[in-house]
């Protein structure tokens, strides 16, 4: 039986966290002798794209009732066409609203923030994130199937290159339950659950006409940006630029931190970074325990000369 993968777009655009995804179930598949089908909803993007990553075979839903997005209508939708006992969602905002429902329509175990390959398929069991990124456990379904949703930037994109092939499936999925108040994607360059350098800022910024040097900072990284609670609830930023516990988690490869404390709410969301760096006036500030490298001074000295020295390496 096929192992199945939600390949999520965003305007019909594929992100990485989709060819992430894709790889992951392609991993799983090579284990069990299995193909890939990837299933979309209402995409532009060619599927050539998931092919390049191992999809063996795209479903690509067209329904006008999928144009705005609705969880249990996106859940309705998938259940619909996936059939086999393995499905894989990344573990982005919206595919980790859709999993849990389909978990249920399907009476499957769910599994979130998968870090790794599967390290047994029979009983599916796998490396999992825990306590807002604290610990690590060994998850276990004991479902007739398993839906399992990929921590991003842990798996990776692995390309392995298919020839596949493409059904177009037409639906009418009633999407009355759930009405959208507000669906808020990044404006920024670069999805910030998605990217590998991100630089953030706090209070220590002193206000929003400050931050030109940090968005320096990140263009010339090719980092995308992000900010502490307090500076979004004030308005400095964008609130999709909030990481936290009760924003965004992210688990980029680097994330440089200016300005922010450092409080637990905020740790949650960037604790699974696999490189930290803090540059705080204040050396009591808490994030320097969790910090790889810190730095004590003052950020609007700082900043600037490692923007420069960033430059001159460069060339």
């Amino acid at each position: 039986m096929a192992i199945y993968v939600y390949a999520e777009n965003i305007n019909g655009i594929y992100k990485k966290a989709a060819f992430e995804a894709v790889s992951y179930a392609k991993a799983i598949a090579d284990k069990d002798g299995e193909t890939v089908t990837a299933i979309s909803i209402n995409p532009t993007d060619s599927s050539d794209l998931l092919y390049k990553y191992g999809a063996d075979k795209v479903l690509n839903i067209k329904d006008e009732g999928l144009k705005g997005f609705s969880a249990k209508a996106y859940a309705q939708a998938v259940n619909e066409v996936a059939d086999g006992n393995i499905i894989v969602f990344p573990h982005t905002t919206d595919a980790s609203s859709v999993a849990p429902m389909l978990a249920i329509m399907k009476s499957y175990s769910l599994i979130t923030n998968a870090l790794e390959a599967p390290e047994s398929l029979s009983p599916f069991q796998v490396k999992r994130r825990a306590f807002s990124g604290k610990g690590i456990m060994h998850a276990k379904a004991d479902a007739a199937g398993v839906i399992v949703t990929v921590s991003q930037n842990a798996f990776g994109i692995k390309e392995n290159a298919v020839s596949g092939s493409e059904e177009v499936k037409n639906l009418s999925v009633a999407n009355e339950d759930t009405k959208v108040i507000s669906h808020e994607q990044s404006s920024g360059k670069l999805d910030l659950k998605e990217a590998e350098i991100v630089v953030s800022a706090g209070r220590g910024m002193k206000g929003p006409e400050n931050w030109g040097m940090i968005e320096d900072l990140a263009n010339l990284l090719g980092a995308a940006t992000a900010c502490s609670k307090p500076v979004s609830d004030i308005g400095w930023r964008p609130h999709s630029e909030h990481v936290g516990q009760t924003g965004k988690a992210i688990s980029p490869n680097l994330y440089i931190a200016v300005g922010i404390s450092g409080a637990i709410q905020h740790l949650a969301g960037v604790n699974s970074s696999k490189t930290i760096v803090v540059i705080n006036s204040d050396p009591e500030a808490p994030f320097f325990k969790s910090a790889d490298y810190g730095v004590v001074g003052d950020a609007f000295q700082i900043i600037p000369q490692l923007t420069e020295k960033i430059k001159a390496l460069k060339g």
